[in-house]
């Protein structure tokens, strides 16, 4: 399996080759050469696998340069019951992502699939902890050390510090926005002691963020010098491990590969729902991919029009559901180069457009009429649509969500199809927006035993501006 840039101006790599890097040399974002694709056959004969052997099969077809012994030792390694246990440690429970059905509506079945079981309580888990077993095989085979710098809107951070922490030969270097997460997040992550962790709050919002890990990751004198690498979503390690759980939704709420489902995805950055994209070119039966916004709607605004256009700073809302508060969204390249013909030139040409005028306009272009044979369709939900969301699910189903995933419920309602189950992806556990679900309910969201004390721990966090020599110095100062 080799990897091309989606700016077609770099060599094709392997997948050991990228893991570590995150950007390609010409600043885009790396994907399979081809889609492998996945029989009716195959898709049944998975059926009742562990997770763990489930990803086995799926990660094979692209990592063929790890030894397949090894990959399945990692794997098992990675999604086991201790793992995924909401963080209660008595559960042991080995079904990682369990799907629950809410009920009929609509003429169909809607369900949720719990993703949020991992150690910070969150989707990012799901691809995260696998992500740092592999640096860990990567570096140790290859004798090296990685710096990691990443950006957060609320759970990347906390996800990749709690899969990093106490790694051999690893530190991580985390941008957030100063005040901009909820408390919750803020306490998962600046709590942490952990001297490899690096916890740098950034006046600014996500986007300012992410800015300075693409500069950083684009500056390839620095970036070789120091060993640079990435765990956000623009890395290809963490998309593939996330179609592993599309899959797994799939065959749980199927009985045979003649049978479709749609999935509605919370999403901001894209990396989620282009992980269900992929999964979808492999040849799994999903009939909608629907992108449920918040009110930083650039996505929404994109599949509805065929314009995106790209939020400055100053234009990116706070709102209840701050993990996405984003308003350029990083994976969303990935799907425009499938949708050019995987041509690398017009990519790279249409998101010069986004740096040099806030976006592009597709809406008179044939290309746009295409769109529809990916099965994305998309939404948008408000902060009121949220609170109305979250008491509506726990008075007709006893069932609490998080503000996020109460987007995708919102969002999925205004999609269902007769016949088509939908599968909404759930993103987190309610503790982490409790501001928010006091708000909307009256009472408190339950709080697993092991984050009990979690905002009265000390807090290691250093203030920082919104400026990438900033950040520079601050590496530089701190690798041994």
């Amino acid at each position: 399996m080799r990897y091309q840039s989606t700016r077609g101006n770099s060599p094709q790599q392997s997948f050991l080759e990228i893991l570590l890097g995150g950007l390609a040399p010409d600043g885009g974002l790396y994907l399979p050469v081809e889609y492998p694709k996945v029989t009716s056959e195959q898709l049944d004969s998975w059926r009742g696998l562990s997770y763990a052997d489930l990803a086995f099969e799926v990660l094979r077809l692209y990592c063929n340069d790890i030894p397949e012994d090894d990959l399945r030792v990692l794997l098992r390694k990675t999604y086991t019951g201790k793992v995924y246990c909401n963080g209660r440690p008595e559960d042991n429970a080995n079904d990682i992502t369990p799907l629950h059905w809410l009920g009929e509506e609509g003429g169909t079945r809607i369900g949720l699939l719990s993703l949020s079981n991992g150690p910070t309580l969150a989707f990012k888990d799901m691809a995260m902890q696998l992500l740092g077993n592999l640096f860990e095989y990567a570096l140790k085979h290859a004798g090296q050390k990685l710096n990691i710098l990443g950006a957060t809107s609320g759970d990347t951070g906390s996800a990749a510090e709690y899969a990093m922490r106490g790694k051999e030969g690893v530190k991580v270097f985390m941008l957030s926005p100063r005040g901009k997460m909820s408390a919750f997040q803020s306490a998962q992550m600046y709590s942490l002691q952990d001297p490899n962790i690096f916890n740098l709050a950034v006046a600014g919002v996500f986007d300012d963020c992410q800015d300075i890990v693409k500069a950083v990751s684009n500056d390839h004198a620095f970036k070789e010098k120091h060993r640079i690498g990435t765990v956000n979503s623009i890395n290809w390690g963490r998309v593939v491990a996330q179609v592993v759980y599309y899959f797994q939704g799939y065959l749980l709420a199927t009985k045979s590969s003649a049978e479709k489902v749609s999935f509605t995805v919370p999403s901001g950055n894209f990396g989620n729902i282009c992980a269900g994209h992929i999964a979808r070119m492999m040849g799994l039966p999903i009939e909608h991919l629907v992108a449920a916004t918040n009110e930083n709607d650039v996505l929404d605004e994109f599949f509805r029009t065929g314009i995106y256009r790209a939020r400055k700073s100053a234009e990116t809302l706070h709102t209840s559901s701050p993990s996405m508060d984003i308003s350029k969204a990083s994976n969303f390249e990935r799907f425009v180069f499938d949708l050019m013909g995987q041509d690398g030139q017009a990519t790279a040409r249409m998101f010069k457009l986004v740096d040099e005028a806030g976006g592009f306009d597709i809406s008179k272009e044939v290309i746009f009429k295409e769109i529809g044979k990916y099965g994305f369709q998309s939404g948008r939900s408000t902060h009121q649509n949220r609170l109305d969301t979250i008491r509506d699910v726990d008075h007709r189903y006893g069932v609490m969500i998080d503000t996020h995933t109460a987007d995708g419920v919102k969002v999925a309602r205004d999609h269902l199809q007769s016949g088509i189950p939908m599968i909404v992806l759930e993103t987190a556990l309610p503790i982490k927006f409790e501001e928010t679900i006091k708000l909307a309910l009256g009472r408190p969201a339950e709080c697993p035993p092991a984050f009990k004390d979690i905002k009265s721990k000390p807090l290691r966090v250093e203030n920082i501006n919104a400026d990438v020599n900033e950040v520079k110095a601050f590496i530089t100062s701190h690798l041994n």
